[in-house]
């Protein structure tokens, strides 16, 4: 018996899912269907290629080696369709893409009348999250990253990277003098994040590092709140220059200490899962986003 696409698409679906439940909402599927199509394509091959446990589905053996193959056929698959689409017709349907706030709101929602007008026919979905989120939970097809990626079961791709600007309003320096040396900060207000504290450790040359480990006295969840605190005249502030730059070119804010400028540049990426009926609609929409970053 030959196998199908759709067996191949539903084994995998199931690996990166993680359940069959959650592989039966990604592929708009009943739990069920799921199991069935993963039961016939076993029969076929002959062989087990997942175990069963209460909480996961573990691959066996036979099951790691085929789902390298499985994903290059998809994928060859889905390449093959998408130069035909691309030939016949303009990508159509809903988009829903997720983003920190500040991302969201410095780097794409500028863009969204000029890619609307490119892309009509794709419906738009925004929403904004400070933290990494679960895609099929938040069901949402696209994520924007920013820092090092963690979880390998999704797609990835590079989009650009961000530079990390040391900030602080002119109010705040007209009453605290401006720091001269990265140690000088010690006798400052900072402003930092609340959680991941690994975004308080500031890309700093000193003489311990080029990694300047702060202590605010101030911290937010959200790097759009700490831009508003900086802006307040509140503390000194570490903001991807996203969201800093116009206000720097602007006057509002002032860049400090750029002779300790490690170089430093935070990773942009997006993550997704692979499906055949949104390859074309993410891609329209990487392309562009990546085209304006």
């Amino acid at each position: 018996m030959s196998l199908q696409s759709e067996e191949l698409r539903t084994f995998v679906a199931v690996v990166e899912a993680g359940t069959l439940s959650a592989a039966a909402e990604l592929l708009a599927q009943t739990t069920s269907g799921v199991s069935r199509a993963l039961s016939r394509l076993e029969d076929k091959l002959g062989a087990s290629l997942l175990t069963r446990t209460t909480r996961r589905m573990e691959l066996t053996e036979e099951g790691r080696a085929f789902l390298e193959q499985a994903r290059a056929i998809l994928a060859a698959m889905e390449s093959a369709q998408d130069s035909i689409r691309l030939r016949t017709r303009k990508p159509v349907g809903k988009l829903r893409v997720d983003a920190s706030a500040p991302f969201m709101l410095h780097c794409v929602v500028p863009h969204v009348g000029q890619f609307r007008a490119a892309y009509p026919d794709i419906e738009l979905e925004l929403t904004t999250n400070d933290r990494f989120i679960d895609l099929v939970e938040h069901r949402a097809d696209i994520a924007i990253r920013i820092g090092e990626l963690q979880d390998s079961s999704l797609h990835a791709r590079a989009l650009s990277s961000a530079r990390l600007n040391v900030v602080a309003s002119p109010a705040y320096l007209a009453r605290h003098g401006e720091p001269e040396s990265v140690e000088a900060l010690e006798q400052h207000q900072l402003i930092g994040f609340s959680q991941p504290d690994q975004l308080n450790h500031w890309p700093l040359r000193h003489s311990a590092g080029d990694r300047y480990q702060t202590r605010p006295a101030i911290r937010a969840s959200s790097g759009e709140t700490i831009r508003h605190l900086a802006l307040q005249g509140q503390g000194i502030a570490c903001l991807s220059n996203f969201m800093s730059d116009a206000d720097i070119a602007a006057g509002r804010l002032v860049r400090l200490l750029p002779q300790a400028d490690s170089g430093y540049r935070q990773k942009i990426s997006a993550v997704y899962y692979y499906s055949t009926q949104l390859s074309r609609r993410i891609s329209c929409f990487l392309d562009f986003l990546q085209e304006k970053l």
